[in-house]
């Protein structure tokens, strides 16, 4: 990827979808962990200001960060929202198959295949559930819980500083337990499935140490100019 290209790009493609300064990301995001010690995290985007992508952030055993991205639009948009060691533009997709979904990323699966099974929703999944939806991912509200967020779940943060002067929310609207996960990366087998363990560090919050998929609205505000 050439950086100065995607990173203009980037500059381009958020300046007009922000409009008031403020991205809103709807869909999904699936975190778990291996034996190996590589941990895998996974993003379903519904409604985007790129449109609907997925991603995959992946942290190994050594620390090494990479970003797996559909578009040098999106790379560069998160490569400068959350921190990477190396940032691949390859063709990400994702479908669902019986009891959960699965993603590919790279020709063929060469650069990530992972095959979830979604599991059921523990108490503090309703508990979310109950919460109006426009309150759940309100900033101010977010703001708020935050404390009381990264308390329950330890190294979950719903609000931050992100790179490049933005700030962050993450509204989770509902959650599910990861009950089984298998992936490969660049063709290796990542052993058996297991915890998100230790915290991933892409940005100022991981993934739930317990595999789970949750339902989220991500809002991003970036700086005044």
């Amino acid at each position: 990827m050439e950086r100065t290209r995607a990173t203009e790009a980037a500059g381009v493609a958020g300046a007009g979808a922000a409009g008031s300064g403020e991205l809103r990301f709807e869909g999904r995001i699936a975190g778990f962990g291996s034996a190996s010690g590589t941990r895998v995290v996974i993003g379903l985007w519904e409604r985007s200001p790129f449109g609907r992508f997925a991603d995959a952030m992946i942290e190994n055993a050594a620390g090494h960060r990479t970003l797996l991205a559909p578009s040098e639009v999106v790379a560069a948009f998160v490569s400068e929202t959350y921190e990477f060691d190396e940032v691949r533009v390859v063709p990400v997709s994702s479908r669902r198959i019986s009891g959960g979904l699965a993603v590919r990323a790279g020709d063929d699966g060469s650069a990530l295949t992972a095959r979830i099974a979604v599991g059921d929703v523990p108490p503090l999944g309703r508990l979310l559930r109950s919460v109006p939806r426009r309150l759940a991912t309100d900033v101010r509200w977010l703001r708020m819980l935050d404390p009381i967020a990264s308390r329950l779940v330890p190294g979950v943060h719903t609000a931050g500083s992100a790179g490049h002067g933005r700030r962050e929310f993450y509204g989770v609207t509902t959650m599910r337990r990861i009950a089984w996960a298998e992936a490969t990366v660049d063709g290796e087998p990542l052993g058996a499935f297991a915890a998100l363990d230790p915290p991933v560090r892409f940005g100022f919050g991981s993934a739930p140490p317990e595999p789970h998929l949750v339902d989220l609205t991500t809002v991003i505000r970036l700086p005044r100019r």
